[in-house]
């Protein structure tokens, strides 16, 4: 087969050049890692058999979704859950685990029928749950897809929206009980992502590396003082 990867994050490029070493002689696998050569003419001279976009936050033309099978791994499962911050969104539920979703690209957002679902788990800072996220994506999922041919089925059920988050959501505020000020330090805890912050003066004080204690009564965190833009 002819692969395409279009991703984005460290952890993910990692793991496709691992994925692209180990099917070398098999499939041959193109990744592409910035949006400007992730068009339609690229696309076209390589005749993908699949486009594979975990954790990919730029547009894709329809000349790409409508004329190529292109998957995305969303980490809700759907349709629960469709649209932005789905991390986020979904430990400020409370859940403690969800599903990644394999779907295909139609022009309902995340409202594509499903190749297959894949049990996660919340536990932990964003950067561990997005890495534990890759392991799956790319050492159980898409050798799956590779596998066979496999028909993704339509969603079932009636859909729950995510709105995306702001960066002023981020902010911690002194009603936040210990669990939701945790909760709070660590969803955002990852490379690229907004920190949660205070406001302090011509400041922003971040914090990463939130642990509880034991009896649950304390919570300790790294923090940086950054200047405002």
């Amino acid at each position: 087969m002819k692969i395409i990867i279009a991703t984005i994050k460290s952890w993910n490029i990692e793991r496709a050049q691992r994925l692209k070493k180990k099917y070398a002689g098999i499939h041959d696998i193109v990744i592409y890692t910035e949006k400007e050569t992730f068009n339609v003419d690229n696309v076209r001279d390589f005749e993908p058999d699949y486009i594979f976009l975990p954790h990919w936050s730029y547009f894709i033309p329809k000349e790409i979704t409508n004329d190529w099978e292109c998957v995305v791994f969303h980490m809700t499962d759907l349709p629960y859950g469709r649209g932005g911050s789905p991390l986020q969104n979904l430990i400020v539920r409370g859940h403690k685990e969800t599903k990644i979703s394999a779907i295909r690209v139609t022009e309902t957002l995340d409202g594509g029928p499903i190749y297959m679902k894949h049990v996660l788990s919340l536990e932990g800072s964003a950067q561990e749950i997005f890495v534990r996220c890759a392991d799956i994506v790319f050492g159980e999922m898409i050798p799956q897809l590779l596998q066979g041919k496999i028909t993704p089925v339509p969603q079932v059920g009636e859909p729950v929206l995510f709105k995306r988050r702001k960066p002023e959501d981020s902010v911690i505020t002194p009603d936040m009980e210990l669990n939701a000020l945790y909760d709070t330090i660590r969803m955002l805890d990852a490379e690229g992502y907004p920190r949660a912050f205070v406001p302090f003066g011509d400041y922003r004080m971040e914090f990463t590396d939130a642990c509880v204690s034991k009896d649950g009564q304390e919570l300790s965190a790294r923090v940086v003082f950054r200047k405002k833009e």
